[in-house]
């Protein structure tokens, strides 16, 4: 019982931790982040070309 209750815990950290004046990213949330900046900046380069921005 105290195993699945450790993991439980474990699968809830918060995925953005502030600790001493700097950020710290889970490897989920670093690429999640980067895969949304990603697909704007391909949005945004494919207004540019068509002439909307």
């Amino acid at each position: 019982m105290n195993d699945q209750s450790q993991k439980q815990g474990e699968n809830l950290k918060k995925s953005i931790c502030y600790k001493d004046g700097r950020f710290y990213f889970t490897k989920q949330a670093e690429r999640s982040f980067f895969f949304v900046l990603t697909i704007i900046m391909l949005v945004v380069g494919v207004f540019y070309k068509t002439g909307i921005f």
